[in-house]
């Protein structure tokens, strides 16, 4: 039974159009079907996107043109948005952007989406329509196939081809569909330098399936992984670190995950967020996770340990341990990783206990010299294993100080 908010803006459409011109369409239905959480709500319509507007607008509800060229209104309703598209068919298309016309024909509408099980519909009654006959095979089945001909789809949008790997890696069962893995390796070369952010968005969702293994395969042997991502030279680290956050329970990180399939090298990390065009807040934690100083090993004493904390901080630390546990071929050192991970987890870094002010009272002139004593004293401080001793740590500025020429 659909939620009250979601009955008011079927009704909301059907005062405006017919009872059963407006259905709920792709995911929704998908998900519906293979029984898996339901994220978004779509609706096809036989009505105009100004017909919709004017729909919502008469029902109270409001109306955002979030994409009328392409036939889309999004609706609120209990705050809750509803992406509502008028039925499309492709007048021309060059596989990144498409001309459409709208149309009346619930047939000529599924044929342009991309996978049988996204060309679903179900009316307000629970009534299911599949125009291809296989959509409700292939959710109860987790088969991801094209509708129609996959090459076909794929010049459509070539970004079909990333959303096949992702779709397989979140609903695919058994073997991938020759037919789509013959079409994405034969056209991959289309993907190369298409619109960065879109191949971004789909590489991370990708990514945060729960075990996207099978598909980075497919995606490795189909040429298409390289296509995208030039310096995945191996999925060994990948796999080992699924399979550690498998058997950790850790929680899916796709960030981290897309960190494991690239080289120990922060030149190579900046080269794949700017081909990505990665936000700055990613770029900086790939950069920083395949960093080589300090060395993380799985032997390291506690000391060791809060330092490479303290110089790394706590995020990046937890990063390094992941990868370089993923990397190592000591499995029998699980306990000793889980070790460093649990001590990191466990210990607060204390504050430097010196300021400004204490060091310019230690006769050190004010200038870029205050700044080299204070990483002069903080280098011997942490050396000295974060020691809590205010009056050593004053005793050691001064000898600093003494020691440089101002």
């Amino acid at each position: 039974m659909a939620l009250p908010e979601t009955q008011a803006v079927i009704a909301a459409l059907e005062a405006r159009g017919f009872p059963g011109c407006a259905r709920f369409v792709g995911g929704c239905v998908r998900n519906t079907l293979m029984g898996k959480p339901i994220d978004d709500i779509d609706i096809a319509t036989t009505l105009t996107p100004d017909e919709v507007i004017e729909a919502l607008g008469a029902a109270g509800l409001r109306a955002i043109p979030t994409g009328v060229d392409h036939g889309t209104v999004t609706a609120l309703s209990g705050g809750r948005p509803y992406e509502i598209t008028t039925l499309r068919r492709d007048v021309s298309t060059d596989g990144r952007r498409a001309v459409v016309s709208f149309t009346q024909d619930w047939e000529q509408d599924a044929q342009r989406r991309d996978f049988r099980f996204n060309a679903l519909y179900v009316d307000i009654h629970g009534r299911l329509y599949d125009p291809t006959g296989e959509g409700v095979n292939d959710a109860r089945e987790g088969r991801v196939v094209f509708v129609g001909d996959p090459m076909t789809r794929i010049r459509e949008d070539y970004l079909r081809i990333l959303r096949f790997f992702r779709f397989h890696a979140w609903y695919g069962r058994g073997d991938a569909d020759q037919k789509a893995l013959a079409a994405c390796k034969a056209l991959k070369g289309m993907v190369e330098g298409r619109a960065a952010e879109r191949t971004q968005k789909e590489l991370l969702k990708l990514l945060a399936a729960d075990d996207p293994r099978a598909a980075l395969r497919l995606m490795a042997a189909t040429s298409v992984l390289s296509s995208i991502l030039p310096s995945v030279k191996s999925l060994a680290r990948f796999e080992a670190l699924m399979t550690i956050e498998t058997e950790q329970l850790f929680e899916n990180d796709p960030e981290l995950r897309l960190a494991a399939l690239i080289p120990d090298d922060p030149k190579i990390a900046e080269q794949v967020a700017e081909r990505l065009r990665l936000s700055n807040a990613l770029k900086e934690r790939l950069v920083q996770a395949v960093g080589k100083l300090p060395r993380i090993v799985s032997w390291m004493s506690p000391r060791e340990t809060r330092r490479a904390v303290y110089a790394l901080g706590l995020k990046t630390f937890s990063d390094r341990v992941k990868l370089a546990w993923a990397g190592s071929e000591r499995s029998a050192a699980t306990a000793q990783w889980r070790g460093l991970l649990a001590l990191g987890e466990s210990w607060t870094p204390p504050a430097f206990p010196l300021t400004g002010d204490e060091i310019l009272k230690a006769g050190v002139p004010k200038g870029p010299m205050v700044g080299e004593v204070m990483r002069e004293v903080e280098i011997w401080w942490v050396d000295q294993d974060f020691i809590e001793d205010k009056f050593s740590v004053i005793e050691r500025l001064k000898a600093v100080a003494q020691g440089m020429a101002f």
